[in-house]
């Protein structure tokens, strides 16, 4: 299974692709899509729709998972970062590509084995399950190989649970 995991956002939107296989897991690619608050919001949406077309048309996942909104105290940022998971849903339906989303608890869960992981503690993690040289280059490239960790693990999870 190949899953396409992506952490939302106008300013910085990290995507990351991980690969299962026999139960392991290892990434593909990384990185992170930045646009600036000097462009035009439809312009930003438009590089991340486009990125996330290009990745797909790329490397083919069987899924694209990301994190559920999170609302907190700041209304313009829950704001934003819902278009870009609307430009990430709609590049991914427009490719016929199933989507999911989890819950930032469940991702931590999922990754760490404790949903109120700090940062620092999802990069470690995240390094030692890809078995990476490094850890990501930074917090959205983590979040986003961490919830498409999530979503490849689901599957085993879900069967052990049943």
């Amino acid at each position: 299974m190949k899953v396409l995991g992506i952490d939302p956002g106008t300013a910085a939107c990290g995507y990351g692709i991980v690969h299962e296989s026999d139960g392991r897991l290892r990434e593909v690619v990384s990185g992170c899509w930045r646009t600036s608050a000097r462009e035009r919001l439809d312009a930003r949406l438009l590089t991340i729709f486009e990125g996330v077309r290009q990745l797909v048309a790329e490397h083919a996942p069987d899924a694209v998972a990301l994190e559920e909104s999170y609302v907190g105290a700041d209304a313009r940022i829950a704001l934003s970062v819902g278009q870009a998971r609307g430009a990430v849903l709609v590049a991914a339906a427009a490719a016929g590509v199933d989507c999911a989303e989890y819950a930032p608890a469940r991702v931590k869960q999922a990754v760490c084995g404790y949903g109120r992981a700090e940062k620092g503690q999802m990069q470690r993690m995240v390094k030692v399950i890809l078995a990476l040289e490094a850890e990501p280059v930074n917090d959205h490239v983590a979040d986003a190989l961490a919830v498409a960790i999530c979503h490849a693990l689901a599957p085993p999870l879900l069967e052990a649970a049943g």
